[in-house]
C-alpha cells in the first residue's frame, strides 16, 4: 500500500514516524496531512536504503539538486561524486536527469548510493532510446515510454516528474499566446513535437490511469511537470501556463482517489511581485499539493550567477507556501554542472529554505539563527563555523588575514561588539 492509502485508513506507517520525528511534530499531523494530499513521503517500496523525508504543510522547505549526465559531458563516477556532495551539504533529494552514458546503469548506481529520494524525468530515457531505435523521438510508441516508467519504477525511483498538463488545449493557448521564450522544458518540448507530429493527445494524459497504476504498485510520489513553466520574464503567469496548471490540479484529485502521491511543479522566471499569487494559485487549484518550484528566477541577466536569483525567488516562494524548492546552479542556461556547482546551488538554495522556515515559524530555524548570534556575540569563530553551511570556507574566509586580537580583520579593535561589551560591562552570553 502507499503511503496515502495507509494515511487513509488512519495508519501512522514507520516512514510517517520517521518524518515526524525529523521534523519535531506529531505523528498525526504527518498521518493526517500525507491523508490530505498535503504531505508526500517520497519512497518507492525498492529503495531499500531510503531516509525518507515529507514535503509538505507544515514541514521545513526542502531542496533538490539536479544531478546527472548529458550527451556530451559525465559518466557515472563524476555523478556519484555530485551525488555525495549534495548530501554533504544538505539537500534533501536528488534527481538523475542524465541523457548520456549508460543511462540505466548511473540511475541504479544513484539509487543504490543514495540516501535521499532519487527523483527522474522518464520522458528523456524514453525520447533517447527511440531516437536510438527508430531514428526520432516522434517515432516512439506509448508501450516503449510506459516501458521506460515501469523500468525506473522498479529500479526504486522516488518520484517521477510527468508532463501530464501539456495537453493539446495546452498547446492551442501556447500558439495563441505567442511568448517570447516558448517552450523551455525539454520533457514538455519532447512530448510536444511527439503530440504535434502523430496528431495525438499527450499519453500521459490520455493514458493517465495507466501511469496511476504503475505509480501505485511501487508507491511512486508524480511530480506532476510544468512543459508550459515560463523561460522569461515576459512569459510569467500566461494563458498556457494556468491551462497546465488547471489541468494539473484536476489530475491531483485523480491520483488522490487512486491513493496516488502528487506534488505539483512551477515556474520558471517570475518577478517578484508575481511569486506569492503563482504559489496561491497553485494552492488553491490543486487543492493544497506540495508545491515544487524551480528557482524561482527573478530576472533573466544573471548569467553565472543564477543560483542568487533562484535563492532570491525561491526564498520568496516558500515564504509564500511553496514546500519543495529545486536549486539552480551557477550554470543554469549555460553548461552541464560541475561538482563545485552542485555544491554553490544546495547552499545557495539551502539558505533561501532556511529564510523562508523563519518566517513559516519553524522553531528550529529560528533557534539555529539564534545560536549563530551568540556565537558571534562572544566573538566564538570555531562555533560560527561549525553552525555554518559550508564550515570549511567559514575556517579559510576568517583566517585569511593574520590578526592579534579576538576580532576579525574587517574591525579589529574597533569591532562594535567588542567595544560595546567593554564599556555597557555586559557579560558573555552563555549558547
Amino acid at each position: 500500500m502507499t503511503q496515502l492509502e495507509l494515511a487513509k485508513q488512519g495508519v501512522i506507517s514507520p516512514q510517517m514516524k520517521q518524518v515526524a520525528q525529523q521534523e519535531g511534530v506529531s505523528k498525526e499531523i504527518i498521518q493526517q496531512y500525507t491523508a490530505e494530499g498535503k504531505i508526500v513521503i517520497p519512497s518507492n517500496v525498492n529503495h531499500v536504503n531510503l531516509v525518507p523525508c515529507g514535503i509538505g504543510k507544515e514541514l521545513t522547505v526542502k531542496v533538490n539538486a539536479n544531478i546527472g549526465t548529458s550527451s556530451d559531458y559525465g559518466n557515472m563516477d563524476s555523478e556519484l561524486e555530485k551525488l555525495c556532495i549534495a548530501i554533504r551539504f544538505g539537500a534533501d533529494a536528488v534527481m538523475d536527469l542524465s541523457t548520456g552514458g549508460d543511462i540505466s546503469g548511473i540511475r541504479q548506481a544513484i539509487i543504490a548510493a543514495s540516501t535521499l529520494s532519487v527523483g527522474t524525468v522518464p520522458i528523456y530515457q524514453a525520447g533517447i532510446e527511440a531516437i536510438e531505435r527508430h531514428g526520432a523521438i516522434v517515432n516512439m510508441t506509448m508501450d516503449e515510454f510506459f516501458a521506460v516508467i515501469e523500468q525506473q519504477a522498479k529500479d526504486g525511483v522516488d518520484f517521477m516528474t510527468v508532463h501530464c498538463g501539456v495537453t493539446q488545449a495546452a498547446i492551442a493557448r501556447l500558439k495563441y499566446q505567442r511568448r517570447l521564450t516558448d517552450v523551455v522544458s525539454r520533457g514538455g518540448a519532447f512530448l510536444i513535437g511527439w503530440m504535434l507530429h502523430n496528431d495525438r493527445e499527450n499519453p500521459l494524459y490520455e493514458y493517465f490511469d495507466r501511469l496511476l497504476d504503475i505509480a501505485r504498485k511501487f508507491d511512486i510520489t508524480l511530480s506532476l511537470g510544468d512543459g508550459m513553466r515560463p523561460g522569461s520574464i515576459a512569459d510569467a503567469t500566461d494563458r498556457a501556463q494556468i491551462e497546465e496548471l488547471i489541468t494539473l490540479g484536476e489530475l491531483v484529485e485523480r491520483a488522490r482517489e487512486a491513493g496516488v502521491q502528487t506534488m505539483v511543479e512551477g515556474p520558471g522566471h517570475l518577478p517578484l511581485d508575481q511569486i506569492a499569487t503563482n504559489v496561491q494559485l497553485e494552492k488553491s487549484l490543486c487543492q493544497g499539493a506540495p508545491f515544487y518550484v524551480l528557482g524561482p528566477l527573478v530576472t533573466d541577466i544573471a548569467a553565472g550567477y543564477d543560483h542568487i536569483t533562484a535563492a532570491i525567488g525561491g526564498a520568496i516562494a516558500a515564504a509564500s507556501g511553496a514546500d519543495f524548492l529545486c536549486y539552480v546552479t551557477p550554470a543554469e542556461h549555460l553548461s552541464l554542472p560541475d561538482v563545485e556547482d552542485v555544491k554553490t546551488g544546495v547552499i545557495a538554495s539551502r539558505i533561501a529554505a532556511h529564510a523562508a522556515d523563519i518566517v513559516r515559524g519553524t522553531k528550529r530555524a529560528s533557534e539555529w539563527d539564534r545560536k549563530m548570534s551568540m556565537a558571534r556575540k562572544n566573538l566564538d569563530w570555531e562555533l560560527q563555523a561549525e553552525l555554518s553551511l559550508d564550515p570549511e570556507k567559514v575556517r579559510l574566509v576568517h583566517n585569511k588575514y593574520t590578526t592579534t586580537g579576538p576580532t576579525c580583520s574587517m574591525c579589529g579593535k574597533y569591532c562594535a561588539m567588542a567595544l560595546v561589551e567593554k564599556y555597557l560591562g555586559i557579560s558573555t552570553i552563555k549558547c
